[in-house]
């Protein structure tokens, strides 16, 4: 018999057969169709200007041949970008394309740690965040992120923090959609430098932070560039994700060491994808205020009606998601989860996918329109699976 390699078989996630096998059992019931927060896939259009110019570029012939680098346009534009964003100065060499954060979230264990070396990683957790590390033979250890604490990470409860080789840091975070202030980085950015710790920030969520605050940047606190390296990407801020356009920046050694495990993979970005890329930062400003304001419309729409519907949930300060805790009477995040699509026909993701600590939340993407949550709502609301439960109290 052929069996993949045991790195792969013991890869955990979610069961995408299950959830569509329950999807259907719904609808062939009820002949109605599941209203889906679980992937968050946004559903706003990129920018006119960012269609049309990769429209343009994709006619080139050069843009065909072997991309064998970030083009020097993207470069120059990545640096007034983080400049006039977060006043941060980056050389050419401290900045690397992707296409998308996750092929870096997937590769950095394999650049920069060798098998034994433990990773620390956020707990709840984008899930490539545990999967990436063991791919590298690398040990994982947890962070649990409480929400009495805001999320955030407790620094002082690290244990054997002198072994730590590499830590993901994610901050807006997902699912929690919690952000972080300059406390807590410079707080970070010490600890790193003090036990000699690589750090990845994860800074997919930079665009949509709320409430008139800012998103910020790792690399624009003192030291950061010393210890680590951030990922941002253009698939949430300027609605491009099937385009998967993301940049690394931070420290050169680190950047460079990726690059070259890339030179030897890979070839870089599509040229045409490149050029959209530089129209997006360039002349993105007001888009990514409109998608910010649409995200967090969505997000007070969603609250009301499912506080309406008998179901209280924390308003998230992040992030096109929500992240909302389960009623008491449920037994956990997958029991609720799987009552909530096969009796009212609502499909979430549940917390449990996140890691230990999300065993008593779910996850809702923003991507539904206003009548699909009014419905959700009152679907949810007539079943009576809020106050019922699966456990007696």
């Amino acid at each position: 018999m052929i069996r993949a390699a045991r790195r792969v078989q013991e890869i955990q996630g979610a069961t995408f057969a299950d959830l569509d096998r329950k999807k259907k059992g719904f609808t062939d019931r009820t002949g109605l169709p599941v209203i889906d927060f679980s992937i968050g896939s946004s559903n706003i259009p990129p920018m006119d200007a960012v269609k049309e110019t990769l429209s343009q570029a994709v006619q080139e012939d050069a843009a065909w041949q072997y991309s064998l680098g970030p083009l020097p346009e993207m470069i120059e534009a990545v640096q007034d970008w983080y400049q006039n964003r977060y006043g941060v100065d980056l050389e050419a060499d401290e900045i690397f394309l992707l296409k998308g954060s996750q092929e870096a979230l997937t590769h950095v264990p394999l650049v920069y740690c060798d098998p034994g070396d433990t990773v620390l990683i956020p707990d709840p957790y984008y899930p490539i965040y545990g999967t990436a590390p063991r791919l590298a033979g690398a040990a994982v250890q947890f962070m649990p992120l409480k929400e009495e604490n805001g999320y955030l990470i407790d620094f002082d409860a690290i244990e054997n923090p002198d072994e730590v080789k590499l830590m993901y840091v994610s901050y807006p975070g997902n699912p929690t959609g919690a952000v972080a202030d300059d406390a807590f980085y410079e707080r970070l950015v010490q600890f790193a430098t003090d036990h000699d710790i690589i750090v990845l920030h994860d800074n997919a969520y930079s665009e949509l932070v709320f409430e008139g605050e800012t998103g910020k940047s790792f690399l624009a606190y003192p030291g950061a560039k010393e210890v680590g390296i951030e990922l941002n990407s253009f698939s949430k801020s300027y609605s491009m994700g099937g385009a998967r356009l993301a940049v690394l920046a931070g420290n050169a050694g680190l950047v460079q060491a990726y690059r070259k495990l890339l030179d030897m993979t890979d070839f870089c970005v599509f040229p045409a994808i490149q050029q959209a890329g530089i129209c997006a930062l360039k002349e993105g400003q007001a888009f990514t205020e409109q998608v910010r304001n649409e995200y967090r419309r969505r997000r007070d729409y969603l609250i009301e009606k499912m506080k309406e519907a008998g179901w209280n949930i924390a308003v998230p300060k992040a992030t096109m998601f929500v992240w909302a805790r389960i009623p008491a009477c449920w037994s956990s995040a997958q029991a609720f989860t799987d009552a909530l699509v096969d009796q009212a026909g609502v499909l979430v993701n549940p917390g449990s996918n996140f890691g230990k600590e999300g065993e008593r939340y779910v996850r809702l993407a923003l991507v539904r329109s206003d009548g699909e949550v009014q419905e959700a709502a009152r679907r949810i609301r007539e079943s009576g699976l809020l106050e019922t439960g699966d456990r007696s109290q």
